[in-house]
């Protein structure tokens, strides 16, 4: 097949959608598909399959958008058109400008549309301080429907939360649930010893963007509500816009300051599996696939039972879960895990079976069947 795959955000993979991107595309090429990428990466020009779009001018609002660390894309429609023609199908990982537009050319030639659905609303709204506001993200659900997700012939939803919180505005679709999956490097690595200058420590791990709606303010309360705060190292692995903002958080509510650090992923198979838990705080999540990474490597986690996440039913047992945006009962379930070893030990042979489900080339596996059913959906229309 010919897959043009449209991104609005590219760049590093620095997050979930831009690795998602990465992966799949990757994955395309080595089972000897032709891929071709539209995205706003400069970097890209040149490159074999790369269709490279101008990025936005924001102008006052240009450094808080690099402070998200993602360059958004300019629609061109001769990049556009250049890079359709021609497509099997066109695979659009988010329901902005270059895939609405991808989408609506598509759809005029009469060749396959399946989308990825990697934005919740509150990803959107939290930008505006509207994360909580009930009409504002019901209205951007049907703003990504009217966008893009009613051309598709099937969408792609990471989770059944995230698909169920989506038909509940818009109505069916033809969907396909599909884990964005963990590569087989992230695994149970007994022999991996903490650093010297943590031996005497517990280090609680969480990796999410450094943003409002991943909730690391709630982690780092819940530390310092600790009885073992005092010998708790937390790491924070990320990057994104709150990065001082949580440092000085921190600075006033711990002692031992937590690692601030965006870790290869090397480095990060190696700091999951010396951690000795692994903590996901975040109210708003598709799916948390760094969660899926910890627990592959058989890390007991403590999840946040927000109603607006799909971590929430990677809990094995209420111990595994902490009530939403409540540090106390998240330093009691802290506290009871460091505590019980054994049990926590127990736990993570459970979860290292759990997480099977989440193997990389088997979810890889049917995003390619996703996109040869909508060939056949096309072209028996």
């Amino acid at each position: 097949m010919i897959v043009t795959v449209a991104c609005d955000v590219l760049g590093n993979e620095n997050n979930g959608t831009s690795t998602a991107a990465m992966n799949l595309i990757r994955y395309l090429k080595s089972k000897g598909h032709e891929v071709r990428v539209i995205c706003p990466d400069a970097d890209k020009k040149g490159e074999p399959g790369y269709y490279v779009v101008p990025t936005m001018n924001f102008h006052v609002f240009n450094d808080y958008v690099a402070k998200n660390g993602v360059t958004i894309a300019k629609p061109d429609m001769d990049v556009i058109m250049s890079a359709v023609d021609g497509s099997d199908v066109v695979h659009v990982m988010m329901p902005f400008f270059i895939g609405h537009y991808a989408c609506k050319y598509a759809v005029e030639k009469g060749i396959a549309v399946t989308a990825g659905f990697h934005c919740q609303a509150e990803n959107l709204t939290n930008h505006f301080f509207l994360m909580n506001i009930q009409a504002a993200n019901k209205l951007a659900y049907k703003e990504f429907y009217k966008l893009l997700y009613k051309y598709c012939d099937c969408i792609h939803y990471p989770s059944q939360f995230i698909c169920d919180t989506f038909e509940k505005r818009v109505g069916p679709t033809n969907h396909y649930i599909i884990s964005n999956g963990v590569g087989k490097e992230f695994r149970y690595m007994p022999d991996i010893k903490k650093p010297e200058e943590y031996k005497d420590k517990i280090v609680i791990l969480f990796t999410g963007r450094y943003s409002r709606e991943k909730s690391h303010k709630v982690l780092i309360d819940g530390v310092s509500n600790s009885k073992y705060k005092d010998k708790i190292q937390l790491i924070l692995a990320g990057s994104g816009p709150q990065r001082d903002n949580l440092i000085k958080y921190a600075q006033k509510k711990l002692n031992i300051q937590p690692v601030f650090k965006f870790f290869s992923h090397d480095e990060l198979v190696r700091v999951i599996n010396y951690s000795d838990l692994y903590v996901h705080p975040a109210e708003i999540e598709i799916e948390a696939i760094s969660c899926v990474e910890a627990i592959s490597c058989g890390k007991t986690p403590i999840i946040s039972d927000s109603e607006r996440s799909a971590t929430r039913h990677f809990a094995l047992s209420e111990k595994n879960l902490f009530k939403c945006n409540d540090s106390v009962d998240l330093a009691a379930k802290i506290d009871y895990w460091i505590e019980h070893p054994d049990e926590r030990e127990e736990c993570s042979k459970q979860y290292i079976g759990f997480s099977k489900q989440f193997s990389f080339d088997s979810c890889m596996e049917r995003m390619e069947q996703m996109l040869f059913d909508a060939v056949k959906i096309k072209k028996g229309a």
